[in-house]
Order: C-alpha cells, then structure tokens, then sequence
C-alpha cells in the first residue's frame, strides 16, 4: 500500500516537472482570474485567504489582485513560530507585497502588527488531490487543524492537473474541500 509520504514524493517530482516543461508565457496565464463557476461559490464581500505559492504550486497571486480589486479584504498564513499554530492576518499589498516579512518557515507572511482575522473563503495549496475533493498537502498539518476549527469556511484547493489522483489514504483529521480548480476544470462544489 502506497503511504501518504510515499505519495508526496511521487507527487512533489510529477508537480515539478509538469511545471518546469510550461512555457514561462503559459505561467503567467494560468490561474489568471477566477472562473466564473467558482465565483457563484463566493460570498459577497467576505474575507478571502489565500496562500504565497512555492516555485512549484498552483499560483494564488493573481487571485489575490483580483479579489483586492473586487474590494474583498485578504489574509495569508502566518506563524510566529515553527511550533506555533497557523493563523490568517491581513494582506493589504497584493501588487508590491510590501506588507510582508520573512517568516519561521522562510516564507514570506503578514507582518506581527498586521490583524489577525478569519478568511470565510480559504483557497489552499496542495500536492494531491481526488475528484471527490480528498486533499494531500505537505504533510504538516497546518491546514487541516485550521480548517477543522472553523468547520463553516469555504476551503477550494487550486492545483495542477498532474495531482489529479484516483486515491488517497485517508485519516480522521483530513478535511476535505469545497471544490478544487485547475488550469482546465473546476471539481465541485462538493456537499
């Protein structure tokens, strides 16, 4: 039987080289604007987390001047340490990024004096995904814990068709999500 942390290996390599044979053109296109579909699944006005992609991941940097501009307020992972649990904070420079720090994870996040706020809209990165919404992140748990103690937001993955896989193991913190975007198809909304 295949583990999760066998499964992030094969996916972590399929991510990269799927990435790596895009035209530097094509990068930029992709995950350029919401598709309209996944907008119906957004509330007006709400709060929406995003995430700052790895040189691998799905990009949530156009989304986050999209919904800026469409007056939605954002908030990005923070933690203040690596044993700290993950947190959202408010994300006002999605052009420039000027809000931003180093963080424990040498990520960029939120600086300390940015607020602390819940997103009711989650986008989430990802190493592998179901078509029935089971998600495989890094492995850390970040995501699922949070997610878990607000069981009322909206968590949507945004992914490469390459992690499409037909199974993943599965554990009783594992949450799933709403619905999962690609370069070439929505999957959900899922109950």
């Amino acid at each position: 039987m295949t583990t999760k942390n066998d499964l992030r290996q094969i996916l972590r390599a399929a991510r990269r080289d799927h990435v790596a044979a895009l035209p530097e053109n094509m990068r930029g296109l992709v995950f350029h604007r919401p598709p309209a579909p996944l907008m119906e699944m957004l509330p007006e006005g709400e709060t929406i987390g995003l995430y700052r992609a790895t040189p691998f991941e799905a990009p949530a940097s156009s989304y986050a001047r999209f919904f800026f501009e469409r007056g939605h307020t954002l908030a990005l992972p923070r933690f203040s340490s690596r044993e700290a649990p993950m947190e959202f904070a408010r994300f006002t420079d999605p052009f420039d990024e000027e809000d931003l720090e180093v963080g424990p994870y040498g990520l960029l996040q939120p600086a300390a004096e940015a607020a602390t706020i819940d997103p009711a809209v989650l986008f989430v990165p990802l190493l592998g995904f179901t078509a029935s919404g089971a998600r495989l992140g890094q492995g850390g748990g970040h995501y699922d814990r949070w997610l878990a103690s607000r069981p009322q937001a909206i968590a949507i993955g945004l992914a490469w068709d390459c992690q499409l896989v037909e199974h993943l193991p599965s554990e009783a913190h594992d949450q799933p999500l709403a619905a999962i975007v690609t370069p070439t198809r929505i999957y959900g909304p899922f109950a």
